[in-house]
């Protein structure tokens, strides 16, 4: 059967097939206009746009690693790719040294410290009569002692260097040491005289050691002693009178009473009278206790008072009559919280009351400035008495368990500050 010749056998059409595929093939091969891989896209947190070296327009080009892409393939050159706008983030990344850097912020302003309230010094005035009570050796002592102006010091310490140290900085601060190893004692059933030789006879070999003859200017004996009665003032009149008697004779001065503030019942001073007498003669001292709370001044009524001030009433009502204005010793003195009744919140020393006084708007700079303008208040009371000698204000390094009435700290500088400018004459 003849063939039509317009039409291709099976084998002739699968040969033109195989043709065309390899022409295809040869010519994928050869061209040179394939499409860009996509880039990868990168974070819009990467940083800033780049800095583009050349023409501002979106045609500028970037030489990029060859890393991070490959170059365009042509049959002759390596062809840098022309950037776009995709390109540009990616180089902007690789390229670091061409990025800008991010903007530091500006340091936050640190806030202003709030000013640490200062006391006021204080002005000159007359010398002073504010002494320490001294528990023991503290290295607050030397400072105030440096002041030129401690007018006394009493100390349960009575060590001899001490006291030697005390007079050799400061050789007219009096000096009265209390003897510790005592209880108390009671008053309905002692017999005074056997009592009175019984005390002489344990400290006189204590007194009479050279450096404390020298340098301790009185001793006390009983510490607050409690008389509730006549008869037992009269008991505690004749223990005082004959100690300061036996101690004379060996040179050794006293000092007596010591009585808690408040106490004893006005009424019953008259019945302590021969006691005075024998101080008197002896050149001695009479010593007692004011404190107040929750101020110093909490309990006086015009140049007298309950607690504070309360010597007044004992010397104009009592002693000035009967002609015994002795030497007055205020042996300890401050806040105490301890005296009733008064206002305010629970405490004992001048440190319990420190919120008391700026709840009550008292507090203008520092409570321990506070503290040393009720002192200067006292002072300036003490002051217009002849016969007072001095007030020791308790305490500095005092007994343990008396940690709130402490002056150490803040009111050194203050104390000493203070006593610099009220000079002894």
């Amino acid at each position: 059967m003849d063939r039509d010749p317009t039409r291709l056998t099976r084998r002739e059409l699968l040969r033109l097939a195989l043709l065309g595929a390899g022409a295809v093939l040869v010519d994928g091969c050869r061209r040179a206009t394939s499409p860009d891989p996509t880039a990868t896209a990168v974070p819009s947190s990467v940083g800033p746009s780049p800095t583009v070296t050349g023409s501002a327009s979106s045609s500028a080009t970037v030489t990029t690693q060859s890393r991070a892409y490959l170059p365009w393939v042509s049959r002759d050159e390596i062809v840098p790719r022309t950037a776009s706008p995709t390109a540009e983030v990616v180089a902007a990344a690789e390229t670091t040294a061409t990025a800008e850097a991010t903007a530091t912020p500006a340091p936050t302003a640190e806030p202003t410290a709030t000013p640490v309230p200062v006391a006021t010094p204080f002005p000159p005035g007359p010398p002073s009569k504010l002494g320490i009570f001294l528990g023991y050796q503290h290295p607050a002592l030397e400072q105030l002692l440096k002041t030129g102006n401690l007018p006394f010091v009493k100390t349960l310490e009575y060590d001899p260097n001490l006291v030697e140290f005390i007079k050799r900085i400061s050789p007219d601060t009096l000096v009265v040491a209390r003897y510790t190893p005592l209880g108390q004692f009671d008053l309905a059933a002692i017999d005074p005289i056997a009592k009175a030789r019984e005390f002489v006879d344990l400290l006189l070999p204590i007194a009479t050691e050279p450096k404390r003859r020298a340098h301790i200017d009185a001793w006390e004996a009983y510490n607050e002693p409690v008389a509730k009665s006549a008869d037992e003032m009269k008991r505690l009149s004749d223990f005082e009178a004959e100690r300061t008697r036996l101690l004379a004779a060996e040179g050794i001065r006293s000092c007596i009473g010591n009585f808690a503030a408040g106490t004893p019942e006005l009424d019953l001073w008259p019945d302590f009278f021969p006691a005075l007498r024998e101080v008197q003669t002896h050149n001695g001292f009479l010593g007692l206790h004011e404190y107040s709370a929750p101020t110093m001044w909490f309990g006086t009524e015009g140049e007298t008072g309950w607690f504070t001030l309360r010597y007044r009433k004992l010397y104009r009502d009592y002693l000035e009559a009967a002609g015994l204005v002795v030497p007055l010793l205020i042996t300890e003195t401050g806040i105490d919280g301890g005296i009733e009744p008064r206002p305010g919140p629970p405490g004992l020393g001048w440190q319990d009351f420190t919120d008391y006084w700026k709840a009550e708007g008292e507090v203008r700079t520092t409570a321990a400035g506070f503290y040393m303008e009720q002192l200067a208040w006292y002072d300036s009371e003490l002051q217009k008495d002849a016969y007072v000698q001095g007030a020791s204000i308790f305490a500095l390094a005092g007994p343990v368990g008396w940690g709130t009435f402490e002056i150490v700290g803040d009111m050194i500088p203050l104390l000493a500050q203070y006593l610099t400018v009220h000079p002894q004459r």
